[in-house]
């Protein structure tokens, strides 16, 4: 029998296999992978942050299941993956985020809080006796008037979107953003995207019970929840559009077919008349 070709290069995270791969980085990715879908899209008046809760059960008090944190006044992160070590990240974040306010007298820049998270990160596939964080963050914020919106992974790499998903609605989530995304999105015109998205992305019906929906204005740099109330005015505008755009493509292809019944009626019609004048 054939050995098996990552047998042994996955017991430890320090071991590269023949190809070059750290495969507990990689078993760490499929772990987000499984994860719910988490969504951050950056617009022109602040940035939204939305996740799918996505309960198990009916007995679960959906509003137990946190996946969106407050990291500062301007900062937030949205989650995917294993739920205990996006804690753990965010515990961090948030000591990092007091450590620069108590230093420097000012808050955190986005850019510097998500570098250092991704530098611990990169230390948890160095070392011998950990594991890689099986979790990934989108951390969005606002920095004197800047909206920034960075994806992290496991491997430690950060990469800034305009809008981004994780967890395993990704692809469908990132098809609707490559779509319909533009840069002068407004506020609740970012909210409805990724309403659309999560709706297109996941398997259940979109409620106010499992979605929830941060965002930071750029007016005043502010990290605010939308409650339950909120959360459900904007399905109920997704929904209504969704339905207004299924009736306008019915009625597209409708009068396509109509157009082609009417062109191949006219084609019956010229051929019999060209058969009558042959016979004439």
């Amino acid at each position: 029998m054939q050995p098996l070709q990552n047998a042994g290069y996955d017991r430890a995270i320090t071991v590269f296999s023949p190809d070059g791969r750290l495969f507990q980085v990689e078993y760490a990715r499929e772990a987000v992978k499984r994860g719910t879908t988490s969504i951050g899209v950056k617009c022109s008046e602040g940035i939204v942050l939305a996740v799918d809760k996505r309960t198990t059960s009916k007995l679960v008090e959906a509003s137990s299941i946190e996946k969106i944190f407050k990291i500062d006044e301007h900062i937030g992160a949205a989650t995917s993956g294993l739920v205990a070590d996006a804690r753990a990240l965010v515990e961090r974040a948030r000591v990092e985020a007091q450590i620069n306010k108590i230093t420097y007298s000012e808050p955190i820049r986005v850019t510097s809080l998500s570098k250092k998270l991704c530098d611990m990160l990169q230390l948890y596939t160095q070392n011998g006796g950990v594991r890689p964080f099986g979790s990934a963050l989108i951390i969005g914020g606002i920095y004197n008037g800047k909206c920034k919106l960075f994806e992290t992974d496991p491997s430690g790499a950060l990469i800034e979107y305009k809008a981004t998903a994780i967890g395993s609605g990704r692809s469908a989530a990132m098809e609707i953003f490559e779509e319909k995304y533009e840069d002068d999105l407004t506020l609740d015109g970012a909210i409805a995207l990724a309403l659309t998205a999560i709706s297109q992305a996941t398997d259940h019906d979109t409620t106010s019970n499992n979605v929830e929906i941060a965002v930071i204005k750029i007016e005043d740099e502010k990290y605010v929840k939308l409650s339950q109330d909120e959360v459900q005015k904007y399905i109920d505008e997704v929904l209504v559009e969704e339905e207004e755009e299924e009736a306008e493509e019915e009625s597209e292809q409708e009068s396509e077919e109509e157009a082609e019944d009417a062109k191949e009626d006219s084609e019956d019609d010229s051929e019999d008349k060209s058969e009558d004048e042959s016979e004439e």
